[in-house]
């Protein structure tokens, strides 16, 4: 199990966990909770270049289409294949298996403490 007081946040309900210069990046229970079953993830390929705040893939599920948004600046070094071909993953373990995109990043932004995301989240 992730020690989610360790992470980083987004306000799109991403999470961010940070080894030397790579951000490995995912959603938050609360919004895989919230999109429901998810059925297909489209993600960036390794190599393409992040913009901080851009949409850089989607997430389906039975009930919306939700974006993925870049939370840092770098490159794709690894795209998680294993949640394209089980999207599921995301709904059943989103801060473990269902992970989805690792980015090489040059600088961190400012991002959420786990208390600032529970505080927006109100959990």
């Amino acid at each position: 199990m992730t020690d989610l007081s360790a992470l980083k946040y987004t306000s799109e309900h991403e999470w961010v966990l940070v080894e030397g210069s790579v951000a490995t990046v995912g959603i938050t229970a609360y919004a895989a909770e919230k999109l429901g079953d998810i059925v297909y993830v489209d993600l960036p390929k390794v190599g393409s270049t992040l913009a901080n705040g851009t949409v850089v893939g989607e997430i389906e599920s039975t009930k919306s289409v939700g974006e993925l948004f870049a939370p840092v600046d770098g490159t794709v070094v690894e795209a998680n294949q294993a949640v394209v071909d089980s999207p599921e993953l995301v709904n059943s373990d989103p801060f473990g298996e269902g992970w989805l995109v690792k980015v090489e990043f040059t600088e961190l932004p400012a991002l959420l403490s786990a208390d600032e995301y529970a505080a927006l989240t109100g959990e």
